[in-house]
C-alpha cells in the first residue's frame, strides 16, 4: 500500500472496528472460498491484518506454506501471535507491497488479498500486479475480497458507505486514496480470467477467484 498510510494505530482495535460496521459479512466473505484453496502448496498473503484468514487457512490446509507481506510492524505482530503454531510454514515480510520484490525460484500457485487493493489508485494496482505475476506459475489463482458499488438500489447508499470508510481511514492512518480501483480490469489486462464470484450485503462486498491464463 501507500508508504505514507500507517495502519499500526488501528491494528489492536480493528477486529472490533470491523465487527462494530459490519459485523462478521468480511469475515464471511474472506473465507467463502477457503474450500476450493485445498490444493494451493505456497501461498502469498498480501496484507491480511491481524491475521485471522491466515490463521484459518493454514489449519485448512497443512501441506501449504505462507508468505505474508503487510506493511504495518503492529499488523504482522499480530498475524505472528495469531499463527504461532504454524510458525514452521509461515515467513512474514515487513514491506511496502509495491516495493516488494516476491522470490521467483519457488513459484507460488495463489495469492491472496483480501480487503487490500482498495489501498491503491488503479495506476499503483497495475504497478503491482506487475510485480507479483511473474511469480505465480501458469494457472496459479488470485483470491480478492473488497468492497464495491453495485448498480440498482444499493448504489447510492454503497457509494455513501464506500466514501465514509475512505474518510475515516484517511483520519486513522492517512490512506489518500479516495475511491475503488478496477481489480477486475487490471487483472483481466495482466492475462487473468474470474473463475469464482459470489457477493455479500447486498452486493456491498465482494470476493472473487482469478486463475493465470496459460500462454
Amino acid at each position: 500500500m501507500s508508504s505514507s498510510a500507517n495502519f499500526d494505530r488501528i491494528a489492536r482495535p480493528y477486529r472490533a472496528l470491523e465487527y462494530l460496521t459490519v459485523g462478521r459479512k468480511l469475515e464471511q466473505t474472506r473465507l467463502h472460498f477457503l474450500p476450493r484453496l485445498e490444493t494451493a502448496r505456497n501461498a502469498l498473503v498480501l496484507g491480511d491484518g491481524d491475521g485471522r484468514f491466515l490463521a484459518s487457512f493454514l489449519a485448512a490446509n497443512p501441506t501449504m506454506k505462507a508468505t505474508a507481506v503487510d506493511g504495518s510492524a503492529a499488523m504482522l505482530e499480530l498475524l505472528r501471535r495469531r499463527c504461532s503454531r504454524y510458525a514452521r510454514r509461515l515467513k512474514t515480510v515487513q514491506a511496502d507491497a509495491l516495493a516488494f520484490t516476491p522470490a521467483t525460484d519457488l513459484p507460488y500457485d495463489l495469492v491472496v488479498s483480501h480487503f487490500f487493493l482498495d489501498c491503491f489508485t488503479e495506476e499503483q494496482l497495475h504497478q503491482l500486479i506487475a510485480r507479483i505475476t511473474p511469480a505465480l506459475m501458469p494457472g496459479g489463482r488470485w483470491l480478492i475480497s473488497d468492497f464495491r458499488i453495485p448498480p440498482g438500489r444499493m448504489h447510492l447508499p454503497a457509494h455513501v458507505f464506500v466514501r465514509s470508510l475512505y474518510l475515516a481511514f484517511r483520519i486513522l492512518t492517512g490512506l489518500h486514496v479516495t475511491h475503488l480501483p478496477d481489480h477486475a480490469g487490471c487483472l483481466s489486462a495482466a492475462g487473468f480470467q474470474c473463475v469464482g464470484r459470489q457477493m455479500f450485503l447486498s452486493g456491498i462486498l465482494t470476493t472473487e477467484l482469478w486463475e493465470l491464463k496459460s500462454h
